[in-house]
């Protein structure tokens, strides 16, 4: 199922250019504009976020004041077009006098492309001036990321007179908030947002006067470090480490989970450069006073358990796993304890009194021994395999079951608060429940190709294949096959089809 001698290491994709805005209000009581980032989006769906979007090529036909020996200098006008497009702010000169109503019709008349952007400042005589944006740090996205951009970020207040207004598609929702109230939403797991939207929060609640050179302070190397464990949700720390994994996933996701006592989730890669990575990691939060409790691993598949003897040893750490994974690995990895259905993991912090309570839940269906673990307090599931940030999860029997699969789904959709899926692979995913529908959605789908394939005359195996994943490469036809056979012992069990030899007939 998986080839543990490729060590192919995807080129990183070349970021693009882009920019962000962190607009600020209310300067005796400041406060920060922040946007929920639409459902459908390719890239950090839910996510919240500062207003911004891609660099355009007419961006560079823009004229800007006070442009005197400024770099890149293109990137403040497409910030500037980006939030005038997004919330409809606009900041440049002469706009003290622009109604509400005058901006809204600037807007519509630039998003339906009536009028370019250096045309219609041109026409209502505003310019942009470089004065009035302060540049605070660039980030570029992580090379394990299937999209990257280069981000400039930059700050500017609310222009006088002005109010915000997101119009629902790309965007959910924009909210003013006091930087300290963002970031007490964001450890209450209310929202989901990425290491650059954390760090200027919390520069900014540091007080809004020079936050930025606060930022700008913050060496190169220590950004670094906190994109090699990106603190998706306060206690909970993704170290994303290339394995031998499935197509399209490169890397398994390793997560740190707690406060002064921590667990160290699937630490799967076998490649000694991403253990020295996880080591580094973990020896600076030993340096910081935290304790490694223990490695929990959620399944038995050799891209999750590959770096957990390398870290065990290392550390002298104890390794947990349900008992059907424990029996399963055995010659390759010791586990020392034996985590059932239901058990609760407590892991405190005293400077801040936060607990965070792993709650342990069998879901078979990938894997007989599949645990997820679901955090009450901010509603967090760590699902493992069960589902991914991008594509779908192989279920290859005879360890895999579709039954069990889709009722470990749909006992997902039970939890009483579910606010984001910490997976095994690829992103944190914001849209929780609407993730986990889909995937039933699919699967149910899948079935229903399945028996209309067969109804056309397609009985084996292979066969299926060809007449139901038209959108699937050849070369992933192999796997393909796992999941039409679990499908089909799904269908063969509901009496619904008949096996013969090699081929399936419809009941």
């Amino acid at each position: 199922m998986i080839d543990q001698t490729n060590q192919t290491v995807r080129q990183p994709v070349t970021p693009k250019d882009a920019a962000a805005m962190i607009l600020l209000r209310d300067p005796e009581d400041p406060k920060v504009f922040l946007v929920k980032r639409g459902r459908t989006m390719a890239f950090m769906a839910n996510y919240y976020a500062f207003p911004g979007g891609q660099r355009d090529a007419a961006d560079a036909e823009v004229p800007v004041l006070s442009a005197e020996g400024i770099e890149d200098l293109v990137m403040r006008v497409a910030a500037i077009r980006e939030i005038f497009e997004e919330t409809g702010v606009l900041v440049a000169r002469g706009v003290e006098n622009l109604s509400a109503e005058k901006r809204a019709a600037l807007r519509r008349e630039l998003s339906s492309d009536q009028i370019t952007f250096k045309d219609l400042l041109v026409r209502e005589g505003f310019v942009l001036d470089a004065d009035l944006l302060i540049e605070a740090p660039r980030w570029v996205t992580p090379s394990h990321s299937p999209r990257r951009y280069n981000t400039r970020f930059f700050s500017a207040w609310l222009p006088e007179g002005q109010e915000t207004e997101i119009i629902p598609g790309e965007l959910e929702e924009g909210v003013w908030l006091r930087p300290k109230e963002a970031l007490q939403r964001w450890i209450d797991g209310d929202c989901i947002i990425v290491t650059p939207i954390f760090c200027a929060l919390q520069a900014l609640a540091e007080g809004v006067e020079n936050f930025t050179d606060r930022m700008h302070s913050v060496s190169q190397e220590e950004r670094d470090h906190l994109e090699r464990r990106i603190q998706m949700r306060y206690g909970f720390f993704l170290c994303p480490l290339r394995t031998p994994t499935i197509p399209p996933a490169t890397h398994t996701n390793c997560y740190l989970v707690g406060g002064d006592q921590m667990v160290i989730i699937d630490p799967g890669s076998p490649y000694p450069d991403q253990q020295e990575t996880l080591d580094v990691v973990v020896n600076r939060f030993i340096a910081q006073g935290k304790k490694m409790s223990e490695i929990i691993i959620t399944h038995l598949h050799p891209d999750h358990i590959g770096g957990v003897m390398h870290l065990s040893e290392k550390f002298r750490l104890p390794v947990a796993a349900h008992r059907l994974t424990a029996e399963a690995i055995g010659e390759q990895v010791r586990v020392d304890r034996l985590i059932e259905d239901g058990e609760v993991i407590e892991l405190s912090e005293a400077s801040t009194g936060l607990t965070w309570r792993l709650r342990a839940m069998w879901s078979p269906g990938h894997a007989r021994g599949h645990l997820s673990f679901y955090e009450e307090r901010t509603g967090t599931l760590l699902t493992g395999d069960c589902v991914v940030g991008f594509g779908t999860v192989v279920i290859a029997p005879p360890d895999g079951n579709m039954n069990d699969y889709l009722a470990s789904l749909r006992r997902f959709l039970e939890l009483p608060r579910l606010t984001a899926l910490m997976p095994g692979h690829g992103p944190v995913l914001a849209d929780a429940r609407g993730k986990i529908e889909e995937y039933i959605a699919h699967r149910i789908d899948r079935e229903a190709q399945i028996i209309s394939a067969m109804g056309d005359r397609a009985r084996t195996i292979p066969q299926i294949v060809q007449s139901v994943y038209t959108d699937v490469p050849e070369a992933m036809h192999q796997l393909a096959e796992m999941s039409v056979l679990a499908h089909l012992e799904k269908l063969e069990g509901e009496g619904r089809i008949a096996r013969s030899g090699n081929e399936y007939a419809l009941v």
